[in-house]
């Protein structure tokens, strides 16, 4: 992953634009709820065209730019990733299940050990 300087400069057409996101986004939800009686169609229209509204608002700022490249170089380093052939994901399945039982057994073995040590031979309990 490359490693670049990062330089956040939050300028006012950039705060203007979150702000104009947020304002948006709530007005979405208030006009969901405002409309309630004019019927859903136009309940969720309304949602929906403030939400993409205030989506572009967002995407134009520079935090919505910033997150998009994110999204782009996490992509590009995911096609970097060596993925494991179908028969050694198998085969590491059967060494996790394998270990999982023997650590099952040796720890089934080892409290029925403390408990005949502790509840037979040091109290004397019998079950």
């Amino acid at each position: 992953m490359t490693t670049q300087p990062v330089e956040t400069v939050a300028t006012g057409a950039d705060k203007v634009k979150l702000a104009v996101a947020v304002g948006l986004l709530l007005a979405g939800l208030a006009a969901f709820y405002a409309l309630a009686k004019q019927g859903p169609y136009l309940q969720w229209a309304a949602l929906l065209a403030l939400l993409v509204a205030a989506a572009i608002a967002f995407f134009s700022a520079e935090p919505g730019k910033a997150l998009i490249g994110y999204g782009r170089e996490s992509i590009r380093e995911l096609r970097k990733v060596v993925w494991p052939t179908r028969k050694e994901a198998i085969q590491m399945t059967g060494y996790v299940f394998a270990f999982v039982v023997a650590m099952a057994l040796f720890l089934w073995l080892t409290d029925k050990t403390l408990e005949w040590l502790l509840y037979d031979l040091i109290l004397g309990w019998k079950h």
